[in-house]
């Protein structure tokens, strides 16, 4: 079967197709532009806070100060609050704890900004393709209703309804893709909030020997 002419749709299908385009292009830009903010944010380098952390706690402060005033992921520009404050107020650990969890709280923010753009397309995608297919499905049989005799053409039938089905697979397709995108952020995002409340903690009351490890 040969595919039909986009010439030869409705003008309905053809906004269908429009908007999905739109949204894949729209998720496409974000998940780039995501990749590119945790890269400059520093997410998932953990390397650097371990070092700080053990200099910290290995009773040199001001090398620690330094490697964490230098900013390059969130768990170093956390430390360098937590670093700072405790040394300033040595006395009052829950504040320096309250300081790092607001710091914490504003490098999430930034990393979970717009991350719902990729929910909604996750969930506007397949609905925007069965209303193709409908709206495919009711011209096909609009033209078979209209038809001489109720005969017709079965080409041009199973061309209308190729097209009505085509709009639900690249919605799917569109949201699958936009899923597993929007679950590999999620997943690099929560990892870095499962390490800073440890690394608070272990910053402001050291770090917990478990028998057995080392």
């Amino acid at each position: 079967m040969n595919m039909p002419d986009i010439a030869a749709l409705g003008t309905s299908t053809i906004v269908v197709f429009a908007a999905l385009i739109a949204l894949s292009i729209l998720a496409a830009t974000v998940f780039f532009f995501k990749i590119i903010q945790f890269a400059r944010m520093g997410v998932g380098r953990h390397r650097v806070a371990d070092d700080v952390l053990n200099d910290w706690l290995g009773g040199r402060a001001d090398q620690a100060l330094a490697r964490a005033s230098e900013r390059k992921t969130v768990l170093t520009r956390i430390l360098q609050a937590v670093i700072i404050c405790l040394r300033a107020r040595p006395n009052e650990p829950a504040y320096a704890e309250e300081l790092g969890r607001q710091v914490a709280l504003t490098e999430l923010t930034a990393m979970t900004g717009r991350m719902r753009v990729l929910e909604t397309v996750v969930q506007a995608a397949p609905m925007l393709g069965l209303l193709g297919t409908v709206i495919g499905m009711i011209s096909a049989f609009g033209t078979l209703s209209t038809s001489v005799g109720g005969v017709a053409d079965p080409a041009q039938l199973a061309g209308g309804i190729w097209t009505a089905l085509t709009t639900t697979a690249a919605g799917l397709a569109i949201a699958l893709a936009t899923y597993f995108a929007a679950i590999w952020l999620e997943g690099r995002i929560e990892n870095e909030r499962q390490t800073i409340e440890p690394l608070i903690s272990a910053a402001i009351h050291g770090r917990v020997d478990i028998p057995g490890k080392g």
